[in-house]
């Protein structure tokens, strides 16, 4: 049997910490190696205890869980961290992953996720609270429009479902996964498909994605073979 993953808890707030153990207690793979309440008290914790993985709140007494995030990335590169906050600003999101997080959930969502989100930061895979993937979409989706809108007059004129599913298609998603994601039926994508490439006067899906990548709104390298 393997040995449990040790953990190094960082939340200012003992009774959370005291869930987050209670969660972990009953699956038996994940061991509570240390806790943390303070940044300074998380960075020379880890510094001795070498934890796996660090559960990481963003807003912490005397500084942000961000800097605990770079110093971690400086200090201990091979810990693997799952932020587990209040807060769902995407900004937030973002800078948590570009600092080297490998995973974010809000607390709320920290009972049913917890162990689900941990298995896949033990795996080096990156993890998103599922409650927050719309948000992140429609923000993703609002910045390229923004980029676009000053590049190409038509990609101006398609309304914000039109662009999102753009977006989604030139990226290879299918008609009916994207109806899943955005809640509407596969009718409905493929009736915005249609009238994408017509506003756009577009023929097929690889002009369509050709067209994506001129405007930046995904990689070419990644979007087409």
């Amino acid at each position: 049997m393997n040995a449990a993953r040790r953990l190094l808890v960082v939340d200012d707030h003992p009774l959370f910490r005291e869930g987050l153990k209670a969660i972990l207690g009953r699956d038996g793979r994940y061991r509570v190696a240390a806790e943390a309440g303070t940044a300074a008290e998380a960075l020379r914790l880890a510094a001795e205890t070498r934890p796996d993985i660090v559960l990481l709140d963003i807003s912490l007494p005397d500084g942000s869980g961000l800097d605990v995030l770079r110093g971690l990335a400086a200090s201990l590169p091979e810990a693997r961290v799952l932020v587990v906050s209040m807060h769902a600003r995407i900004d937030l999101i973002a800078e948590s992953f570009r600092a080297g997080a490998l995973g974010y959930i809000v607390k709320e969502s920290a009972g049913p996720l917890l162990i689900q989100a941990l298995d896949a930061v033990a795996r080096g895979e990156q993890y998103l609270d599922g409650s927050l993937a719309p948000k992140v979409l429609l923000k993703l989706t609002e910045y390229a429009a923004r980029r676009a809108r000053t590049t190409d007059p038509a990609y101006g004129a398609l309304t914000r479902r039109e662009q999102q599913i753009l977006r989604l298609l030139a990226e290879g998603r299918a008609a009916k996964d994207i109806a899943q994601m955005l809640f509407i039926t596969r009718k409905t994508v493929e009736n915005h498909r249609a009238n994408i490439m017509s506003k756009l006067g577009l023929a097929n899906l690889a002009e369509l994605v050709r067209y994506a990548a001129r405007l930046g709104l995904i990689d070419l390298e990644s979007g087409e073979e």
